[in-house]
């Protein structure tokens, strides 16, 4: 990829079991000259697709706008079941500034994505984290709240007007999240119990709202068709909040209730820091750093 500028793209699709459908949705950042797509990742439990990609802007936003208008087409959230909360057919699209380019061009691209939908496909978008127009818009959790469900009623009041968009639910694709994040973690930590009420319990003391770990989300999922739940959490800043110490605090938690993780796993793809940063805590590795990573060097 010889590219000048280069930005960062996760969106997430609220559809994680009909393959052909899934195969549809990926097809706008296949062989795309400006866009090189990374990785994609579907869960039927969660019901969800995380797909992640980088470009150069205008490729990029040409890509996501595509892409976005077949979501639109294909999924009806009113026949929509899945362990992870949704609001929208495309539930969120955060971009994250990579090479040569500021976190002011990636916020302004994501308003001419945010903008474009808008205009093409009758889809209210909430600007949200350094995107966001107001305070209580900056948090995803809190723009989402009542889901797709609640959002008929929540996007009437004043407080909620989309920042582009009709002043309406989207009858069969919700609404939509866009903005510019840090570069997040999805990490999910499994648990050998089925009863879900205690993973619920868990992801609520480790979670930075409940006075749990700064950057970490979380809550709990049932996995049924290995009868067991998970923790599933998202690491909003890595870089502050090391997944080493989630695991632990999760295993710390899960002891009370006589419970054990029987693995965890990584949603998509994570910076090679964060995994440097966990490997060196268990090693025990002294006055270790980035520098001394091959590949790291190699990449310089």
């Amino acid at each position: 990829m010889n590219w000048n500028k280069i930005i960062e793209c996760v969106p997430n699709f609220s559809e994680g079991r009909d393959l052909a459908k899934i195969d549809q949705l990926v097809a706008p950042f296949r062989a795309r000259p400006g866009v090189k797509l990374l990785n994609y990742s579907n869960d039927e439990d969660h019901n969800r697709l995380v797909v992640t990609l980088v470009g150069e802007p205008e490729a990029l936003r040409d890509a996501l706008i595509e892409a976005i208008g077949i979501a639109v087409k294909l999924i009806d959230l009113n026949h929509h079941q899945g362990q992870h909360p949704r609001m929208g057919a495309v539930d969120v699209v955060p971009f994250i500034p990579i090479k040569n380019t500021t976190m002011d061009e990636a916020i302004a691209l994501s308003k001419e994505v945010a903008e474009a939908v808008a205009h093409l496909y009758g889809l209210p978008v909430f600007l949200y984290e350094k995107s966001a127009t107001a305070p209580h818009r900056e948090n995803l959790a809190t723009v989402r709240k009542g889901e797709f469900e609640g959002m008929a009623a929540k996007i009437k009041l004043p407080e909620w007007k989309p920042d582009f968009g009709p002043v309406e639910r989207h009858p069969t694709a919700g609404t939509v999240a866009i903005g510019v994040r840090m570069p997040l973690v999805a990490y999910n930590i499994n648990l050998n119990t089925n009863d879900l009420e205690i993973a619920n319990k868990i992801a609520k003391n480790i979670r930075h709202i409940n006075g749990g770990l700064r950057y970490v989300k979380a809550m709990g999922v049932e996995l049924t068709d290995r009868h067991i739940t998970q923790v599933s959490i998202n690491m909003t800043d890595y870089t502050r909040t090391a997944l080493y110490r989630a695991f632990e605090l999760t295993r710390i938690e899960a002891r009370r209730y006589g419970v054990s993780i029987v693995g965890s796993e990584i949603i998509g793809l994570v910076p090679m820091e964060a995994l440097i940063d966990t490997a060196s805590y268990y090693l025990g590795l002294e006055n270790f750093s980035m520098q001394q990573v091959l590949e790291a060097r190699i990449m310089e």
